[in-house]
C-alpha cells in the first residue's frame, strides 16, 4: 500500500484517522479516548470464573470499560491461571470490544515500540521474516540477545533494518522501564485501573507507511510540532479534516451494503456474527464480455473494502461465473497479494468445496459498521440501526 495522506480530526472524546492513497480513501480508523484500546494494560478484576470446554476455564474480568472482558486460563507459555473472583491481575487487551460483545484480554503483555516488542513471557529473540538483510537483522538479534536478561524475550519489527544498533539497545531500555513502571502502578493500584496506555495510533500510521507518506494533516498546534518531530514531509494544521477531505461522506457510503464496481457490477457486503459475506453480482453485465474482468476488478475493490471498513475474522466471497479453481487462481492470486501488506494479519484458506473463496483476517479492532451502529432492538440483530 501507498499512502500518501494522513489526516487526523478530533470530536469531542474521540478521534479518528483517514489514510488516502491516490485513489482516495483506502482506511478509517475512529478510536474513543474513554474505551480500553488495543495494547492497554489494566489491573482487571475477576467477576466471574466460567466454566469451558475441554475442562477448560475463563474469567469475566472488570477493566474498566463498560463491559466485562474475557480471560482464558489458558495461554501459551504461560502457566494455567487459577483464580478466584474478587482478585486482581494485570491484563493486556487482545481485542477490543464490539458490537455486544466485550473485550479479549491476555495475561501476556507485550509492548510494542519502533523497533522492537517487549516480551516479558517469551524467553528468547527473534526478528521479522519482513527483514530482507538477514545478515543484519542476526547481528542485531545476537546484539539483543547479549542484552537480555533470562526472563524477557524480543521481537525485532521491520523497522529495525533502518536503525543503528545503538538505536535499538536505547529502546530495550526505554521498554524495560515502560514494563517495571507497570508493575510498580500494579502494586499499589486499585482495581479497575488503566495502567499504560498505547501511543497515539497517529504515529504508528506515521511509521507504517513512511517509505510513501507525502503530507500528515492534524488539528491543533502542538500536535504539529509532535508529528514533524518524528515526520519530514509536508504537515498540515486543519481543524476540519474530515469535513474538509471529504471523509464524513466517505464513512456513510462506508456503511452501506452495496459497493458498486466501474465495469457495472456491484458487491453486495453482509456482516453477521459468524462471518462476513461478500457477493459479486454481475448485475447482467459480463464486465465487457468477459467475468474474468468482472472478478478481476471485484478482487481489487474487495482487498480495499476489507480494510476500509476494517473487516475481520472469516470473510466468504462468492465471486461470479464459474467456481471452478482454473477459473479463480488469479483472482484469489490478486487478492491475496493485495492485502500481503496489511497491517491485520490476513490468510487466504483458497476455494472451498462450495466454490467460495475463504480468507481469515487478524480480528484487532471493531468493524467501522460496529463503531458506528447498535443492534436493532425491534429484530434483535437481523438489521442494525443508528444509535
Amino acid at each position: 500500500m501507498n499512502a500518501q495522506k494522513i489526516v487526523l480530526d478530533r470530536n469531542e472524546d474521540t478521534f479518528g484517522i483517514a489514510v488516502f492513497d491516490d485513489k482516495g480513501l483506502m482506511e478509517i480508523d475512529i478510536y474513543d479516548e474513554h474505551r480500553a484500546v488495543e495494547g492497554n494494560v489494566y489491573l482487571g478484576r475477576i467477576v466471574k470464573k466460567i466454566k469451558l470446554a475441554n475442562d477448560k476455564y475463563g474469567f469475566m474480568v472488570n477493566i474498566g470499560d463498560g463491559r466485562e472482558a474475557f480471560l482464558s486460563s489458558y495461554e501459551p507459555a504461560l502457566k494455567e491461571a487459577n483464580m478466584s473472583e474478587g482478585q486482581s491481575v494485570v491484563v493486556q487487551v487482545a481485542q477490543e470490544k464490539r458490537a455486544e460483545k466485550g473485550a479479549k484480554v491476555v495475561r501476556n503483555v507485550q509492548l510494542v515500540g519502533t523497533y522492537l516488542v517487549y516480551c516479558p513471557f517469551k524467553f528468547d529473540v527473534e526478528y521479522s521474516r519482513k527483514i530482507e538483510d538477514t545478515a543484519l537483522a542476526e547481528k542485531y538479534r545476537q546484539a539483543v540477545q547479549e542484552k537480555s536478561t533470562s526472563s524477557e524475550g524480543w521481537i525485532l519489527r521491520t523497522l529495525a533494518s533502518e536503525a543503528t544498533e545503538q538505536q535499538v539497545l536505547a529502546e530495550m531500555e526505554q521498554l524495560r522501564d515502560i514494563y517495571e513502571n507497570i508493575r510498580k502502578k500494579a502494586r499499589t493500584a486499585t482495581a479497575p485501573a488503566l495502567l499504560y496506555a498505547k501511543e497515539n495510533p497517529l504515529f504508528e500510521y506515521i511509521r507504517r507507511y513512511r517509505n510513501s507518506l507525502q503530507e500528515v494533516v492534524v488539528d491543533t498546534p502542538k500536535m504539529v510540532e509532535e508529528v514533524k518531530s518524528v515526520f519530514s514531509g509536508t504537515v498540515t494544521l486543519q481543524k476540519e479534516g474530515f469535513e474538509e477531505y471529504g471523509v464524513d461522506d466517505a464513512i456513510v457510503e462506508a456503511l452501506e451494503p452495496t459497493v458498486t464496481l466501474k465495469s457495472g457490477g456491484r458487491l453486495l457486503i453482509e456482516e453477521t456474527h459468524a462471518c462476513v459475506a461478500i457477493d459479486v453480482d454481475s448485475s447482467k453485465t459480463t464486465a465487457g464480455g468477459s467475468l474474468d474482468n468482472l472478478n478481476i476488478e471485484a478482487a481489487h475493490e474487495i482487498a480495499r473494502q476489507i480494510r476500509l471498513r476494517n473487516l475481520s475474522g472469516k470473510i466468504v466471497v462468492d465471486f461470479a461465473g464459474s467456481s471452478e479453481y482454473r477459473f479463480m487462481r488469479n483472482v484469489m492470486d490478486i487478492l491475496e497479494e493485495d492485502l500481503a501488506d496489511d497491517a491485520c494479519h490476513s490468510r487466504m484458506l483458497g476455494l472451498s468445496r462450495a466454490g467460495n473463496v475463504e480468507i481469515i483476517r487478524q480480528r484487532r479492532r471493531p468493524s467501522l459498521r460496529e463503531l458506528y451502529t447498535v443492534e436493532c432492538p425491534t429484530c434483535m440483530g437481523s438489521g442494525r440501526v443508528e444509535p
